[in-house]
């Protein structure tokens, strides 16, 4: 019951079965475009004006996210975990600071609903957060029935 195996060899990947669990490798790569999405709102933000120490800031966002991308898209199974783990702790933090700056502020920086993509990126991050959680589940799940 729940997923089945995807047969012989050393991928270790299961498909969705009746219950409808999606593959992991589907979780991973939508984990994978959530935090390029959310990267890429850093990006962009960077170039529409944003500088100084706030600029600075999203453009190491927007590496840190093109880096766990490529970690969530290239880890082996057996790295799969921490490279969740990582992912699921930027993506959270990522929003944490964002939900600070709009309402106590962030290092001086406060933030409102009307600036440039804010209600998107508060979308963005809250469901990549989700993505996140699951397939950071996922992974732990297989790494303990294996």
């Amino acid at each position: 019951m729940g997923t089945i195996d995807a047969g012989a060899g050393s991928s270790n990947y299961t498909h969705a079965g009746p219950s409808g669990v999606l593959s992991p490798v589907v979780w991973r790569i939508v984990s994978a475009v959530a935090l390029l999405a959310m990267g890429g709102i850093h990006l962009y933000l960077v170039f529409d004006g944003v500088g100084g120490t706030l600029g600075v800031l999203f453009v190491l966002n927007a590496i840190g996210g093109l880096v766990l991308a490529i970690a969530m898209l290239a880890a082996p199974r057996r790295f799969l975990l921490p490279a969740g783990v990582l992912s699921l702790l930027f993506m959270v933090g990522t929003l944490l600071a964002l939900v600070l700056a709009l309402t106590v502020g962030l290092f001086g920086i406060t933030e409102t609903l009307g600036f440039t993509l804010v209600p998107t990126t508060l979308v963005v991050e809250s469901i990549g957060t989700i993505v996140l959680a699951v397939t950071t589940a996922l992974a732990l799940r297989l790494q303990r029935t294996h």
